[in-house]
C-alpha cells in the first residue's frame, strides 16, 4: 500500500483518519490493515472481551490465509486443526481433504468466538489502532450540504460522544445499524440463512476433519441446509445446523426442535444430549451474495456481514469478512493518498468494483445453486447420486468453499474459474 498521508488531529481520542464501528473478525481486520498502511484509526465495540458470537466456529483454509497475513500465532494453545471435510448424507461418508493449492494452506482452523475476536482486535490494537469498548454507535454523524458522513456519535461509559473522521466503515454485523441510518435496506432477491447451534462435552471434541450432515428432515420435509459437528478441542463440540430461505418451508420451522430432533438420532456415546449441554440454543441470520448495497457510498464503505458477503454455498463468513476488510483497507489507504476530493473519491468507488470482481459471479453461482436445492427434489437427488462419487465430491467441495488457484491450477479449478468469470456479477 502507498502510505497515506495523516490527519492533523486534535483529539486522538475521538478524531482520526478512519472510524471503523464494530470489532469482529471484519472490523478488525480492516482496521489492522489500515494501521499497517499508517493510518490513525478508531475502532468502536459496543461490548468488551471476551463474548459470545453465534458461529460454527470452523475455519476454511481462506480463513487461515487471512490470519497468516495478520500474523496470528496460529501454532499456540487454543487453536485446533483440520485437515478437511466429512460429509454424511444418502447413506454415504466421505472424507474430502482441503484441495492442495498454492493459494491457500491445505488446513482449517477451529477456535470459538468467545476469544477469536479478541485475538483479531489485540493483533489491531498492536498495529497502532485505537481501540474503544463499550462504546454503543447510535447513529451517523452527516454534513448538512452534502448527506456525507463525516463521523458517529456513541453511548458510552461516560455519556454520549461524537467521534469523527473523514471515512467511515460498518463493520456492525446483519443489523448493520449504522447502514440503515444511511439509507441502506437489505436486498430482498438476497438468500438469507439462519445458524442455531450448541456446545456439549463430547468426546469427539478433537476431531481432525469438520463434519457435515446433508440430510435434514423436519418431519417428511428435507430441508436445504447442513448439519455440522465441528470439535473444538477443549472437550466440547460446536453442534448445529443451517438453513436457507429458498425453501416454502423455511418459515415454518422450529430451528431448536429441529435442532434436538436431529440431535436424537445421534449414537448416545457421542453426548449430545441434553445433560451435557455446556449452554443454551443460540441463533443468528446469514446475509448471503451482497444481500446489502452499495458497499460504498457518502464516505460510507461496508463489510463483512454488513454488506451480506456470507458465501451462500456453504455459510462461510468470516473468511470473506476478512478478505472484505483487507480489500477495503487498500482501497481507503489509496484513496486517501490522492491530493484532492475529486480523485480520493473516485478511488473509493472503485471499493464496489473489486468486490464484484472478486465474488459477484461466483456469489451469482451461489444464488443459483441455493434456489435450486430449495426444491426437495432436487437436494433429494443431489445427496442420493452425487455423494457416491468421490470426484464430483471433490470437485463440489472446491466450489463450495471456493478453493481454487486463480492461476496453473487443475482442470477442477479452471472450471470453477471460467463459472465465475462467465455469470454475471451480484
Amino acid at each position: 500500500m502507498t502510505e497515506p498521508v495523516s490527519i492533523t488531529q486534535k483529539d486522538p481520542e475521538t478524531e482520526a483518519d478512519v472510524i471503523v464501528v464494530g470489532a469482529g473478525p471484519a472490523g478488525s481486520t480492516t482496521a489492522y490493515h489500515l494501521a499497517q498502511a499508517g493510518l490513525n484509526v478508531l475502532l468502536l465495540e459496543k461490548t468488551t472481551f471476551p463474548r459470545e458470537k453465534v458461529c460454527g466456529d470452523g475455519l476454511t483454509p481462506r480463513a487461515v490465509k487471512q490470519l497468516v497475513k495478520m500474523g496470528v500465532d496460529i501454532d499456540a494453545p487454543g487453536w485446533i486443526r483440520n485437515k478437511g471435510l466429512r460429509i454424511i448424507g444418502g447413506g454415504v461418508r466421505l472424507e474430502l481433504p482441503w484441495p492442495d493449492l498454492a493459494s491457500y494452506p491445505d488446513y482449517g482452523l477451529v477456535r470459538t468466538r468467545m476469544d477469536f475476536d479478541q485475538i483479531l482486535a489485540e493483533r489491531a490494537v498492536a498495529a497502532g489502532v485505537k481501540l474503544h469498548m463499550n462504546t454503543n454507535v447510535t447513529g451517523p454523524v452527516l454534513d448538512d450540504r452534502t448527506g456525507r458522513i463525516t463521523g458517529v456519535v456513541a453511548k458510552t461509559a461516560d455519556g454520549e460522544v461524537t467521534y469523527k473522521a473523514p471515512l467511515v466503515v460498518a463493520a456492525d454485523g446483519n443489523s448493520t445499524r449504522l447502514s440503515l441510518a444511511m439509507g441502506l435496506r437489505k436486498r430482498d432477491d438476497r438468500p438469507i440463512g439462519v445458524a442455531v447451534r450448541r456446545y456439549y462435552t463430547s468426546p469427539r471434541h478433537d476431531d481432525d476433519f469438520l463434519e457435515s450432515w446433508l440430510e435434514l428432515w423436519d418431519g417428511d420435509r428435507l430441508l436445504p441446509g447442513y448439519g455440522w459437528i465441528f470439535g473444538v478441542g477443549d472437550g466440547t463440540s460446536n453442534v448445529g445446523l443451517g438453513l436457507l430461505n429458498t425453501s416454502e418451508a423455511f418459515k415454518n420451522v422450529d430451528y431448536r426442535a429441529l435442532l434436538r430432533s436431529w440431535l436424537a438420532g445421534m449414537p448416545e456415546e457421542w453426548g449430545y444430549q441434553e445433560d451435557n449441554a455446556t449452554g443454551p440454543v443460540r441463533g443468528a441470520a446469514l446475509p448471503m451474495g451482497f444481500n446489502r448495497t452499495p458497499h460504498y457510498t457518502r464516505g460510507l464503505l461496508l463489510v463483512g456481514d454488513a454488506g451480506g458477503m456470507i458465501n451462500p454455498f456453504n455459510g462461510e463468513g468470516i473468511a470473506y469478512a476478512m478478505e472484505s476488510g483487507e480489500m477495503a483497507a487498500e482501497i481507503i489507504a489509496q484513496a486517501l493518498a490522492r491530493p484532492t476530493p475529486a480523485q480520493r473519491e473516485r478511488a473509493l468507488h472503485d471499493y464496489p468494483r473489486v468486490l464484484k470482481e472478486a465474488y459477484g459471479g461466483y456469489y451469482t453461482i451461489g444464488r443459483i445453486f441455493v434456489k435450486a436445492i430449495g426444491d426437495p427434489r432436487i437436494m433429494k437427488f443431489a445427496t442420493r447420486h452425487g455423494l457416491p462419487h468421490p470426484t464430483l465430491m471433490r470437485f463440489t467441495l472446491k466450489l463450495l468453499a471456493n478453493l481454487t488457484d486463480p492461476r496453473g491450477g487443475d482442470a477442477m479449478d479452471r472450471v470453477i474459474n471460467a463459472m465465475s468469470k462467465m455469470a454475471p456479477a451480484a
